[in-house]
Order: structure tokens, then C-alpha cells, then sequence
């Protein structure tokens, strides 16, 4: 097995161009474990910990860039009031040693439907920036996904950020694990209430990362958007059971489908009420 260490994300980009099978690394915290499990034996290592422009972040017109190697430590210190649904999921990810290691990059290249930052993303409709050699693009956090553990990116692209909005509006994410801490989600699910919109997408109950379009749609009718007055329990409810119907998920160790499509519900009436009461109130709920 071979091992590239570029320097610059130019020298990255053209590494990657020359060996489209090698397997980029940052954290290291998914393919690492492939590694030791001899669940993959790649040809090619692209060692990106030392490309410095992908460490970076940055914010422009309302928009945060927060670039693929920044670990999810810093986006809990350093984007908590900027992008606070990302900090929420960051902080459930693992232990404080792969939260220093691990990055949102990285859990959009092994694009599993259990990541963390998944529903995130798509809530806030982030889009993916992604180069190679033949220049940039940006995909849609929707489009990003193509299947199971899959993603669109071409075999010589290269996540390079994350383009995300910047404080835009309340927003949740919670999950349901085995246990409380360093477990892969059971279920997540994450809400942005924004200018009149709904974001609402769930995560480890479907072969992808998806949104749940009706209980959006739904939800962005219904709300009393400039009352002051909690939710009516009803209103809650049949929002849950639209976010349960999204899911399609599977038997497993972890949970049955039955509970991952009733945890939803639950996660999604809890987040709801939460994110309602910092839009009504103006206060951040605590999740």
C-alpha cells in the first residue's frame, strides 16, 4: 500500500487526478477502522492532514465555509452560534479523541446512512464543494448522497468544504443511541425553522441520508409563524408521524425499523418544540 502525502490542496488534487483509487484520510476514524478489520485494502493512502487549506474556515454573506479537515472539536468551539445544529451533532460524535480527529468531511466520504452531520446538512440544504484537477464544483447536500455507504463524487474529486448557512434561524439535532455516548446513532434527526422554511431530514433509518419532504411541506403551512404561543400538541404529533413515514428502515442490532420509525417521531416532535420556543421567545433551547 502506497502513501501520499501532499502539501498543498493543488498537490492533493493532482495526486488524486494520477490515482483515482487512492483512499483519502484525515481523521482517519472510519477508514482506519477498515483497515484494522481488513474490511479494505486499498492500493493507495492520500494522507490529507497536512494540506493547511483544508483546515480552514471562513464566513462571507451570510454563508459559512467551513473547510473538510476541520475537526469536529473546532466546529463545537468555534461555530456554536454560527451553524449550532452542526456543533449539536459534533459534540455526539465518538470520543473527545476522534472529535479532535474526525472531521464533517469525513463523514461525507464515507457517506454512511448513520453519520452524524448527514441530517444537518440536509436540513440546512448545504451544499458540498468538491474539486479536482478540471476545477470546482458544488453539490447540493440532497445530491451528495447516491446510496448506500455512496456518494457522487467522480474518482478523482476531492471534498474540499462545506458551504453552510450562518445563523439561520432555530435549529435541532438528537439522536437516539444504545447507549449515551461513543455509538452509532440508532436514529437521528435534525429541524431548521427559517424566513418562513422548514428543513427537517433523519438519518441511520434509511439506505441514505434523507429529507422529509411532506412533514416539511407540511409543517411550513401549518405553523403560526409570528405567534407567540407554544405548538397544540396536535400539530406535533401528525409532524412526527410525517417524519416516521420518511424513513425507511431496517431490523438490525441496533433497533428494529418499528422502533427507529417511532423514535423518529418522538425525536421530531422534542426538536420541534425546542426549536418553536427559541422562535418564539427569541431564547436558544437547550437540546
Amino acid at each position: 500500500m502506497e502513501f501520499l502525502r501532499p502539501a498543498t490542496l493543488a498537490e492533493a488534487l493532482a495526486l488524486k487526478a494520477a490515482r483515482p483509487d487512492a483512499v483519502p484520510i484525515a481523521g482517519g476514524t472510519d477508514v482506519m477502522v477498515e483497515l484494522n478489520f481488513d474490511h479494505r485494502r486499498p492500493a493507495a493512502l492520500l494522507d490529507l492532514t497536512t494540506v493547511a487549506e483544508l483546515a480552514e474556515w471562513s464566513t462571507s454573506d451570510g454563508t459559512v465555509r467551513l473547510g473538510a479537515g476541520v475537526p469536529y472539536s473546532r466546529v463545537i468551539t468555534d461555530l456554536g452560534e454560527s451553524v449550532p445544529a452542526l456543533a449539536m451533532a459534533s459534540r455526539t460524535v465518538g470520543s473527545p479523541q476522534i472529535r479532535n480527529r474526525g472531521t464533517v468531511g469525513g463523514n461525507l466520504g464515507a457517506a454512511s446512512p448513520a453519520g452524524d452531520t448527514h441530517p444537518v446538512l440536509l436540513a440546512l440544504d448545504a451544499r458540498i464543494e468538491v474539486a479536482s484537477v478540471r476545477g470546482t464544483r458544488l453539490l447540493r447536500a440532497e445530491e451528495f448522497y447516491v446510496g448506500v455507504k455512496r456518494h457522487a463524487l467522480a474518482p478523482d474529486e476531492l471534498i474540499t468544504a462545506v458551504h453552510l448557512p450562518e445563523r439561520a434561524g432555530p435549529q435541532q439535532f438528537a439522536k437516539v443511541g444504545t447507549r449515551n455516548a461513543m455509538v452509532i446513532a440508532v436514529c437521528s434527526f435534525a429541524i431548521s425553522l427559517r424566513r418562513g422554511e422548514v428543513g427537517a431530514a433523519i438519518g441511520s433509518a434509511a439506505p441514505t441520508p434523507r429529507r422529509a419532504r411532506a412533514a416539511e411541506d407540511f409543517l411550513a403551512a401549518e405553523l403560526p409563524w409570528t405567534s407567540t404561543e407554544p405548538l397544540p400538541d396536535s400539530l406535533k404529533r401528525r409532524f412526527g408521524d410525517l417524519v416516521g413515514e420518511a424513513a425507511s428502515p431496517i431490523d438490525d442490532v441496533r433497533g428494529s425499523a418499528a422502533y427507529r420509525k417511532h423514535a423518529l417521531g418522538v425525536l421530531a416532535r422534542r426538536t420541534l418544540t425546542w426549536a418553536w420556543d427559541e422562535h418564539r421567545t427569541g431564547e436558544r433551547a437547550c437540546a
